[in-house]
């Protein structure tokens, strides 16, 4: 199974890093409709897509406007959004109201199920995380592979979803601040360095990939990714076209 990083950042763009979107080719996910959704056609491999967003802050849905010139004449027999029925709902009030985005949405939107089936065998679970305005995560599991996705949240040793993502294959988590800027993560509802490093360590994940990083940020190792590694050795500074096997 491989995971594929449109947009690696969070907030906003940069020329380094496009914001929140993760896609698995193979089985037509992807994961939140940043600014990296411009990207999608070259990777489309199946005719149904399934998006899958964990909020509706503009950097994680601003993508899903993209949709109506990026898939037109490639034949896809079903699109669906799917997210938490109240963030959808702002979706379609606020960021497709007529005089924001005059043509209506082409696609179906779903609120989600308590867990929700996908292509080849494999299931998707959410939480709930905490943040401002509200977040979600994701796992995905199927025989021999797993996922989580965790993102717009403030990482601890004992968060409450560390159970949800325990020992996951891959674990792709926000990072957003390094520890000399623990308070405003706490403020703004968003993740720190070492903080990360120890939910990874406490969840016994197989890998860690930083994602939603600081499009500022301007070295490979603003957030201090070698200290990191001394907490849990297993991580990867995520960045735009990556691909990780898992």
């Amino acid at each position: 199974m491989k995971l594929l990083l449109l947009g690696s950042g969070g907030y906003h763009p940069s020329a380094q890093r496009h914001t929140a979107c993760l896609m698995l080719p193979e089985v037509g996910v992807v994961l939140d409709a940043g600014t990296g959704m411009f990207r999608l056609p070259e990777h489309l491999a199946t005719d149904e897509l399934d998006i899958f967003i964990t909020h509706a802050h503009l950097d994680h849905v601003i993508g899903l406007t993209y949709l109506l010139g990026l898939l037109h004449d490639r034949g896809m027999r079903r699109v669906t959004v799917h997210g938490t029925e109240g963030k959808l709902a702002a979706v379609r009030e606020h960021l497709f109201a007529e005089p924001v985005f005059p043509i209506g949405p082409r696609f179906e939107m779903r609120p989600l199920d308590e867990t929700v089936p996908l292509p080849l065998g494999g299931t998707l679970g959410w939480f709930r995380l905490d943040h401002p305005g509200g977040s979600i995560g994701y796992r995905l599991d199927w025989p021999g592979h797993s996922l989580a996705y965790v993102t717009d949240t403030t990482a601890t040793a004992d968060a409450p979803y560390i159970e949800r993502i325990r020992s996951v294959d891959l674990l792709a988590h926000e990072c957003y601040f390094s520890d000399d800027q623990a308070e405003l993560a706490r403020q703004s509802g968003h993740s720190c360095a070492s903080a990360v490093a120890e939910v990874a360590q406490a969840a016994e994940v197989g890998r860690l990939v930083l994602t939603h990083i600081d499009p500022s940020a301007v070295s490979a190792d603003s957030l201090g990714l070698e200290s990191m590694q001394k907490i849990f050795p297993a991580i990867e500074l995520g960045c735009d076209g990556m691909e990780i096997e898992f």
